[in-house]
């Protein structure tokens, strides 16, 4: 495990881990039919067979489909620890941080749901239309954070605008690393190198 593991929040109730385990079974069935069958074959229908639920039940924990790959139960976890940074860290700093600590971890525990994830990104337009809507959300959880931080207002332009850049550069980034042949080893130097352009001013000078 990763150091994201010492900020574990306590355990969860009996319901709440039921909840889990449900939206756990939906993932592992969604990832085996998308890796075999592909995306648009991977029906809700077809997901909720598998995971040994009712669609309904499916479309109650992900109301829209491409959620089953792009949602986290990381976000309330990356907000609390990019809370708990040192209180005088660089904005920018404490972003990297903990998302580059909950892309490690990710990694770790699921890669070839990850490289699938990514795959998925690249071929199904759908997929990454609403990667950028699942990127707002968590955005809006980070800003609050920063906002909190830094003594600033939660609707501060400032905040928004800061927020969503490094959100939409991470993005971006990620989006180069699945077109690239998704080496694990690949993708985290490529969003601290985003990170170090952002800090930089995204000053895009002529290569020799």
């Amino acid at each position: 495990m990763t150091a994201m593991a010492a900020d574990t929040p306590p355990r969860p109730s009996l319901r709440e881990r039921k909840k889990l385990r449900t939206r756990a079974a939906i993932r592992t069935a969604t990832y085996r039919l998308a890796a075999a069958d592909g995306w648009e074959a991977t029906t809700v229908e077809r997901i909720a067979a598998a995971a040994d639920v009712s669609p309904s039940t499916v479309v109650r924990y992900f109301p829209v489909k491409e959620d089953i790959l792009l949602t986290s139960e990381l976000d309330p976890l990356v907000e609390a620890r990019l809370r708990a940074r040192p209180a005088d860290e660089e904005p920018l700093e404490s972003l990297r941080a903990v998302i580059l600590d909950a892309v490690t971890a990710v990694l770790a525990d699921e890669p070839e749901e990850t490289r699938l994830r990514a795959r998925l990104l690249v071929e199904v337009p759908a997929v990454r239309a609403r990667l950028t809507e699942t990127t707002a959300e968590t955005g809006r959880r980070l800003a609050d954070a920063l906002a909190e931080r830094t003594g600033r207002a939660t609707d501060d332009l400032e905040v928004r605008v800061f927020t969503a850049a490094v959100l939409g550069a991470l993005r971006e980034a990620t989006v180069y690393w699945a077109e690239r042949g998704r080496r694990d080893d690949d993708l985290i130097p490529l969003l601290n190198r985003t990170v170090d352009a952002l800090k930089d001013g995204l000053a895009l000078r002529t290569r020799p």
